[in-house]
């Protein structure tokens, strides 16, 4: 499986950059998540719930940050097994980058992943699916996180919308897995996959 996007956000890139790299924003943004821990230099412990069609499952997996260039972004590689279930691997670049207009930061994420056992065998397009659900409910409460943590820019972005933005797209900022829209889509991929 291999996702792909880029979210432009109000708050500057070295907030973005900080609420991604906080394990408690990460573990309230992430879906179904009740642990995101440090576990080394760079490494954090996840722990998950997921639902794929029939099959329901907690996953515990690990996430390693390489190539870490703050605020810029990094590379993480993530693993994770729901025993039975299956299991989930891959890894996901995240990137964050002034704006060519306006105020806040975009970001941009590409992952791959790969998934094994009862979860592979629900089907690609279901597990597509929910990968996709899973990362647009992290988006959605990154932003919300992000508003709550920064007010002050999105009230200077409902001022002056960056031209940047998709005609009628939500505003969200992201680790994505990175580290959050990162970790985010690492644990969704690693979930899925």
């Amino acid at each position: 499986m291999e996702m792909q996007g880029s979210r432009h956000l109000a708050v500057t890139q070295q907030q973005a950059w900080d609420a991604l790299n906080d394990p408690d924003v990460l573990k309230a943004c992430i879906p179904g998540c009740d642990k995101v821990e440090p576990a080394g230099d760079n490494q954090y412990a996840i722990n998950m719930g997921v639902k794929v069609g029939p099959v329901a499952a907690k996953f515990a997996g690990n996430i390693k940050l390489q190539e870490v260039m703050a605020p810029n972004g990094y590379t993480l590689t993530f693993e994770g097994s729901g025993g039975a279930a299956g299991f989930g691997k891959g890894n996901a670049r995240v990137s964050l980058a002034p704006p060519v207009e306006g105020a806040g930061c975009e970001l941009t994420y590409t992952a791959q992943a790969q998934i094994g056992g009862k979860i592979a065998q629900v089907g690609q397009r279901l597990v597509d699916g929910v990968a996709r659900s899973m990362a647009d409910d992290f988006f959605r409460r990154f932003d919300e996180e992000m508003q709550r943590r920064h007010p002050e820019a999105y009230v200077a972005s409902a001022e002056a919308p960056s031209p940047l933005a998709e005609p009628g797209a939500r505003r969200m900022p992201a680790w994505v897995w990175i580290v959050f829209g990162v970790v985010v889509l690492v644990a969704l991929l690693m979930l899925v996959r």
